[in-house]
């Protein structure tokens, strides 16, 4: 009785280590390898599969999923002989299980190796300057050639991405220094370009200043001259409708003697002779009154 409760229970467990065995659960954007003898049977997709107890077995599950994986630095050498140290990042996906299982033995380290011997091979054809500001044509000829290399593994590079490009640091210091130089040379002409907009400014301001104030003297001393010519018709004008004498004359030279003397302009006075021709004038107008 208890050998036979003994062989039951080995038994049993036999047949449930059998079935745990054939009986496996592929999650979800995974996929599995299964063997028969050794040999390619099918490929498991998500959810629950059978297999053959002793017969059947699954190789480790390949992740379907977008897989991003970053390389280390690596050493490049540009067409202009400088060391330059380049960090890559590849996105890929595993479009084939079977091709990434059975066509190549690691898929990972087989595309770590074509992207270091690619970019080597496309930094080769650039110079540092090319290298710097070319990282989109890189990162093109990159996923062209990964691309094409990786579609018998069953992989599909997706995108290529330099990371960093890390020039020697002497190159790093003159480029900064260069830099410098260029921005200082722009500052430069900046405010060259700047005093010289201001000059410009100023003498156009100052010659339309000057152009104004002489305008406004001209128009003044055109006004004066309107002016005193308007006075001096005026004046002739009353004279004329006077109609004055040699006497009225005469008053008006003794009238104007007195401003003169106080002016004080000259010590030497010129008496003309029409005042003395004007005086007798005014002497015999006196007799005549006193008549």
């Amino acid at each position: 009785m208890t050998a036979g409760l003994i062989v039951a229970i080995v038994v049993a467990v036999i047949v449930l280590g059998t079935v745990a065995r054939a009986v496996r659960i592929v999650p979800q954007a995974t996929a599995g390898i299964i063997e028969r003898l050794g040999r390619y049977q099918r490929i498991c997709t998500p959810g629950l599969t059978v297999l053959v107890p002793f017969v059947d077995r699954m190789r480790p599950l390949l992740d379907l999923r977008e897989q991003v994986v970053s390389f280390p630095p690596q050493p490049v050498i540009t067409e202009d002989n400088l060391v330059v140290n380049i960090d890559t990042v590849i996105y890929f996906q595993v479009t084939d299980p079977r091709a990434a299982t059975y066509e190549v033995q690691n898929y990972i380290q087989a595309i770590e190796q074509l992207t270091v011997t690619t970019l080597r091979n496309v930094i080769g054809g650039l110079d540092l300057e090319a290298t710097l500001t070319s990282r989109d044509q890189i990162n093109g000829q990159l996923r062209g050639v990964l691309d094409e290399a990786t579609g018998k593994w069953g992989i599909r590079v997706n995108r290529v991405e330099i990371k960093a490009i890390d020039p020697p640091a002497s190159i790093k210091e003159s480029m900064e220094k260069q830099m410098r130089a260029d921005r200082d040379k722009r500052a430069a002409i900046l405010t060259a370009e700047g005093e010289k907009q201001s000059a410009i400014l100023t003498a156009e301001g100052q010659k339309q200043a000057a152009i104004l104030t002489a305008q406004g003297e001209r128009e003044a001393a055109i006004l004066r001259a309107e002016g005193e010519a308007k006075a001096i018709n005026t004046v002739f004008a009353a004279i004329h409708e006077g109609k004055p004498d040699p006497g009225l004359l005469a008053y008006q030279y003794l009238q104007m003697l007195p401003q003169v003397a106080a002016s004080g302009t000259g010590q030497m006075w010129i008496v003309p002779s029409e005042l003395t021709s004007a005086l007798q004038g005014l002497s015999q107008a006196f007799k005549g009154s006193g008549k």
